[in-house]
């Protein structure tokens, strides 16, 4: 047994903990009092659905409102707020109310499961993480509720107002408007589109960086780390918005008819929600090919590294960024914040940005075989959206055959833990080189 222990490693046991989670996320959906047909879900649709919230994604085969009982949405919520914080933030709370103390191996699990760089205080961040999930949710749930109220019932508009304020914070994307709608019905309403643009956000900076914007009245710095989340983040969105807006202006389908308010609006939430949410106010199959062709650029990057959201993370796109311009430049380092970047962390990087993309081209290639009912940007958007965690979709999901559906359940699962999380979990454990081969020289560009 304590062989077995050892075998398993940090990213071992994450993988484990989040097959686990989604193996008893599709038992629950499967069971009848899940649906309002009372007949439960199949298991390959159960599975999807319970990997999809998991994995904070929010693409779906069957829509959430018009399939589920309250029953199989709670079920969907839980699912999504323990893979958006993760299991292991969960367990080491748990294990703090009961009074246990938390191991060095558990906080080693901690430490891999929210991504962060030291072994100090997590007991504080723990509680501080759970503190500023709940803020949020709560403070996102009674403004959304108090919106909600205007056009259904009380009690409707607090059970609806508090599930997307959950889903968007933990970058989900699953919503209760039916009809695969999302939120297009208020793409004009600066109430919820701003709310859920601020949800969407602060659950994809990572808590380490909402950690430090804490403690700043206190230490008055930040790391390299939070300067360079905060920078791109808002580089990517401000950038993405005026994009948006040039592109979509005198699209008739999307912001065309809308007052110049509703074209702002509708610019920033779809500047945003790629970032990974997965909801959206505009129609994503009337959206120009430029507009696509952003979004996706955007799912692939995602948001902050040990957030809910997913992507290779907008630092490792920064880290590749800095490398090319410093390249460019002649420089022999790397610099960011006037800061030199270390060479593991460009190969890390480097790694990350490729293992992604190798997973997106190989899932875009499988649809394009498998799925043969559309044009191939479909297959790209759906393949980076499920790699990223994204959940918007052109309508193909629903649509998807057997083998498609397995195929995007294996990219969720992957790019929630992230590929060198995998990779690790099932490399066995890498040795120091005992020697060096001769270097050689190799002719780039």
């Amino acid at each position: 047994m304590k062989k077995v222990k050892d075998k398993l490693n940090p990213s071992k046991i994450l993988v484990l903990g989040f097959a686990i989670v989604i193996l008893i996320g599709t038992f629950l959906l499967r069971l009848p009092i899940a649906t309002e047909d009372g007949k439960g879900l199949t298991f390959l649709n159960a599975l999807f659905t319970a990997t999809s919230a998991t994995c904070v994604t929010g693409l779906i085969v069957v829509d959430t409102a018009d399939t589920f009982s309250t029953f199989g949405e709670v079920v969907i919520l839980i699912l999504i707020q323990v893979g958006g914080l993760g299991f292991m933030t969960f367990g080491t709370f748990l294990f703090m109310l009961l009074g246990k103390k938390i191991t060095l191996k558990e906080r080693l699990l901690l430490k891999e499961s929210i991504n962060v760089t030291t072994l100090e205080e997590t007991g504080i961040l723990v509680k501080r993480i759970l503190l500023f999930t709940a803020i949020a949710e709560i403070l996102g749930g009674i403004i959304l509720s108090i919106r909600f109220s205007f056009d259904m019932t009380v009690g409707k508009a607090i059970y609806y107002g508090f599930f997307h304020a959950i889903s968007n914070f933990n970058n989900a994307g699953f919503d209760l408007m039916g009809n695969f709608r999302s939120l297009t019905s208020y793409e004009n309403d600066p109430i919820v589109v701003l709310t859920i643009c601020f949800l969407i956000t602060i659950g994809g900076l990572g808590f380490i960086v909402i950690n430090e914007l804490y403690e700043y009245h206190q230490t008055h710095r930040l790391t390299m780390h939070t300067k360079v989340v905060l920078t791109t983040t808002v580089i990517l969105t401000v950038g993405a918005t005026l994009l948006i807006m040039l592109f979509e202006y005198g699209n008739e389908k999307t912001l065309g008819p809308l007052s110049f308010q509703g074209k702002g609006l509708g610019a920033i939430f779809q500047a945003i929600t790629p970032r990974t949410a997965g909801a959206n106010t505009l129609p994503l199959n009337e959206l120009t090919h430029a507009t696509l062709f952003l979004t996706i650029f955007l799912m692939y990057i995602g948001a902050g590294s040990g957030s809910t959201a997913g992507g290779i993370k907008i630092t490792t796109f920064a880290v590749l960024v800095a490398t090319v311009w410093s390249q460019m430049k002649g420089k022999e380092d790397v610099e960011l914040f006037k800061r030199r970047i270390v060479v593991e962390t460009i190969l890390k990087a480097l790694s990350v940005a490729m293992s992604g993309l190798a997973i997106v081209v190989f899932v875009t290639f499988i649809l394009s075989i498998t799925e043969k009912k559309h044009d191939f940007i479909v297959y790209l958007f759906e393949a980076t959206s499920a790699f990223g965690t994204v959940g918007l979709s052109m309508g193909l999901t629903p649509e998807l055959s057997t083998i498609g559906r397995i195929i995007i359940i294996v990219t969720m699962f992957a790019g929630r833990l992230g590929p060198l999380t995998i990779g690790f979990a099932i490399s066995k454990k890498r040795k120091q080189q005992a020697y060096q081969h001769p270097k050689g020289n190799i002719m780039i560009g």
